[in-house]
């Protein structure tokens, strides 16, 4: 591909038709409504940018963990920065068996496990912190997502808004009065937000 035109694809601002992709509910209809297809974009990388850990950024993705466990597909959390906390997960309804976490010793190797867990074809969805991971490893994530048919959730400091990324929808979260304000930063809907209120709803 053409050097030029493959960074400008990769532009942060830049949002491509994904064409028939198949999409979960998120089960938040405010949000599904700024999302292409109704929904979290499935064999994609999903990038969720946040200036902190601990805003309340889980609660966008227990509704589909749900879903995807009771399907018995794999949740899979990388180098997550806490243990999930079992208890609050299972009253959500996601079962618990289904949840592996990973702890590799080095970033790298986080970054391999992720593409391991999105391409295996079990994995319903893969969460990982990966902070500053290379525009290569990315990419080869974003591929993993597309031959398993998984959703790669990556959580990254806000800073990385300002880079190329292959992700196919890029949200940055923050705290909100009444709950948690979710910005679409690369997609459909990029430049628009909504703010979700602090209940879970049922998936």
């Amino acid at each position: 591909m053409n050097l030029a035109l493959e960074a400008l694809r990769q532009h942060p601002a830049l949002w491509s038709s994904p064409g028939e992709r198949e999409a979960l509910p998120t089960g938040f209809e405010d949000l599904d409504r700024l999302l292409p297809g109704g929904g979290w974009p499935v064999g994609a990388l999903i990038e969720v940018l946040g200036a902190r850990e601990g805003v309340g950024e889980l609660r966008l993705l227990v509704p589909a963990l749900a879903r995807l466990t009771r399907q018995r597909r794999f949740a899979v959390w990388i180098s997550p920065p806490h243990i999930p906390y079992g208890p609050a997960l299972a009253a959500c309804g996601v079962d618990l068996p289904r949840v592996l976490v990973v702890r590799p010793p080095t970033p790298e190797d986080g970054l391999w496990a992720a593409e391991q867990a999105l391409g295996s074809g079990t994995s319903g969805a893969v969460l990982a912190w990966v902070g500053e991971a290379p525009d290569r490893s990315l990419r080869r994530l974003q591929l993993a997502a597309e031959r398993g048919k998984s959703l790669g959730f990556l959580f990254r400091p806000v800073r990385a808004a300002d880079r190329p990324s292959p992700a196919a929808l890029r949200l940055a979260v923050e705290p909100a009065e009444g709950g948690l304000a979710v910005h679409v930063l690369k997609g459909r809907e990029a430049g628009r937000g909504v703010v979700l209120g602090r209940g879970v709803p049922a998936s």
